[in-house]
């Protein structure tokens, strides 16, 4: 890499099309490499993609639901590969990782949406916060599938 840090940003936006023009603000005046959005509440398709590739951000991965949930990676740079997981046997879209060529140096980022787990830390009255438990328990697993790329997990 350049003589320039390597630059992650992450942010529960709760809902990217209703905060589109702060994200892009951000974007131009921070300019960080990656930004990890998480609770985006849209599918795909209604991602602002073109918008933030407007902003220098044309790489992108999105895991997108239907007004719940949600998370994406935007990048100035190219995206090698991309996947995403679920967890607790649920299809909630939490989770989405991509392989970030940074001047020919992969960095493998995974970007999740953890449950919060309700107001009662009791997993025998709270199924929320037993979800929570399981969904942290299950991200034990990620290992590097790269093992020359050094991972950040946000």
């Amino acid at each position: 890499m350049s003589n320039h840090p390597f630059t992650v940003a992450t942010w529960n936006i709760n809902s990217v099309r209703l905060r589109r023009p702060i994200v892009e603000r951000f974007l131009l005046s921070h300019a960080p490499d990656v930004l990890c959005l998480q609770e985006i509440k849209c599918r795909d398709e209604e991602f602002p993609a073109k918008e933030f590739a407007a902003a220098g951000y044309k790489y992108q991965a999105i895991c997108g639901q239907k007004a719940y949930h949600g998370v994406a990676i935007l990048s100035r740079h190219p995206l090698e590969t991309t996947a995403q997981e679920k967890f607790c046997a649920i299809e909630d879209s939490r989770h989405i990782s991509a392989l970030v060529d940074v001047k020919g140096k992969p960095v493998h980022i995974h970007n999740f949406y953890v449950p919060a787990g309700g107001d009662e830390p009791d997993v025998v009255v709270n199924p929320k916060f037993k979800h929570k438990l399981d969904f942290v328990e299950e991200m034990r697993r990620i290992r590097p599938e790269h093992p020359k790329a050094p991972s950040i997990l946000v």
